[in-house]
Order: C-alpha cells, then sequence, then structure tokens
C-alpha cells in the first residue's frame, strides 16, 4: 500500500487492563467498545516524565499494547493483545528518575515465552521497542505513543482493501481532542508496514490526510474510502478496541 511516511505527534493515552471490546446485543445497534476508556487515566504529575502509560497498534498479525510505567505506584508492566489472545508481561528494572527507561518485558502465550524490549527518553518522549521476540508474530511491528493525562489516545484495528488489488491490515491511534490521528498498515503476506500520513479530524468526525479525505470517525467505528499516492481506490473499515 502506497503512503509515504510519517512521523506523527500524538499526546497518548493510558487505558484500562480489560481491552478487549464487544458489540452491544441488541439488534441494529452500532458497534461500541464498552470495555475502552472515556477518560485519561495518566496523571499529570508524569506528563513531562518517563512515568507514565503508554499506548500502541500492532501489526503482524494484528493487535494492540499499552505500558505502566509506574503511572500510579511502582508497577511497571505491560498488557498485549495478539489477534485477540492477551498476555500480561512484566520488567525486570526498576524506574530511576532522570534517565531514559530500558527493560525487556517478559512473559508467555500459550505457554511460549514472550520478550519485548522497550525504550523511552527520560522526559517521556520517542517510546520504541528496540526488539521483540513473539511466536508466531516474527515481523511484529509496535507503533508507540504516550498518554497525557489531558487527551485520550484510541486504538483502532481494522483492514483495507485496494484496486490495485490488494487487502491488508489498517491500525490507527487517534486524539478526538487533539484532532489527530496516525498508524500503520500492511499487505496480506508481507512482513514490512507502511507509517500512514499523520492527518487531523474535522469537527465533523472527517479524517483528512495530505489535504484530502479519507475517512469517517463514527463513535467508535472509521469507515472511508481515498486514492493512494497511485490513484488506487483504497478502501478502510476499522473499530476501536482499546
Amino acid at each position: 500500500m502506497k503512503l509515504r511516511n510519517a512521523v506523527y505527534v500524538l499526546a497518548t493515552v493510558f487505558l484500562v487492563l480489560s481491552v478487549s471490546c464487544k458489540k452491544d446485543s441488541t439488534p441494529g445497534d452500532p458497534y461500541k467498545c464498552t470495555t475502552c476508556k472515556t477518560t485519561p487515566d495518566a496523571l499529570a504529575a508524569n506528563d513531562a516524565s518517563s512515568k507514565g502509560v503508554y499506548k500502541g497498534v500492532v501489526i503482524g498479525s494484528t493487535g494492540t499494547i499499552y505500558f505502566n510505567i509506574a503511572n500510579n505506584g511502582s508497577t511497571i508492566n505491560a498488557v498485549m493483545v495478539l489477534d485477540n489472545v492477551s498476555t500480561t508481561l512484566t520488567a525486570s528494572v526498576s524506574w530511576v528518575a532522570g534517565i531514559s527507561y530500558v527493560s525487556p518485558f517478559t512473559g508467555t502465550i500459550n505457554g511460549s515465552p514472550v520478550v519485548i524490549t522497550f525504550q523511552v527518553d527520560a522526559n517521556g518522549q520517542n517510546p520504541v521497542i528496540l526488539t521483540s521476540s513473539i511466536p508466531g508474530h516474527p515481523s511484529a511491528q509496535f507503533t508507540l505513543v504516550k498518554e497525557l493525562s489531558t487527551s485520550l489516545i484510541e486504538c483502532f484495528e481494522g483492514t483495507y482493501t485496494s484496486t490495485r488489488p490488494e487487502t491488508g491490515t489498517f491500525n490507527l491511534l487517534l486524539s478526538r481532542s487533539l484532532g489527530r490521528f496516525g498508524g500503520s498498515s500492511r499487505e496480506t503476506g508481507s512482513t514490512t508496514s507502511e507509517d500512514i500520513d499523520e492527518g487531523t479530524i474535522d469537527a465533523s468526525g472527517n479524517l483528512i490526510s495530505n489535504g484530502q479525505p479519507m475517512g469517517h470517525l463514527d463513535g467508535d467505528v472509521i469507515t472511508g474510502t481515498f486514492h493512494d499516492s497511485q490513484g488506487n481506490t483504497v478502501t478502510i473499515n476499522a473499530h476501536r478496541t482499546l
């Protein structure tokens, strides 16, 4: 999928440990992520610190992850959901003020070991995954952001189809209060991902990237059609899961 790379600036959000979402059981009702947060859980005291909460989307296959770096106490852990399988990861390094935080987070999926090494600057900027070893997901890619106490970041997982023809995964992070979004996509069968250009969200819920609408945000659902850089028609459909 030909989308230009972008570095997106998003204030970030903490989320609850339960990250699965379900559709309301009443027929005809729109999709609603009933377990997703509606306000940030990050503390103001951690806004300029490596402490706090970091949230992200995963591609390869698809999922979400969030890190709790001593946000409200001394607990440091992460919860990752891949293909609807959830695992809790624990850190081996304690938090120290004034320096970058780097630690492996370890756990298991279906009885097999998982190791993900997380790093963030002392001021909470530039959160990244340095390395990852996830059984069945050798080419997983993470897009992370830090939550601030003043804005909520939401994670959407979805798919795209293209007239190229092509299909793939299309995962987004967004902030309604900041009016911004970003994310990544990956063609089905590929082992590499492409960044989705940072865009804006207007007052009507339209997602605008490179000056053109690419989708519409309606509650916990994103749908839309746009043209990529080669003129192919791309259709997206995503639902909030975190």
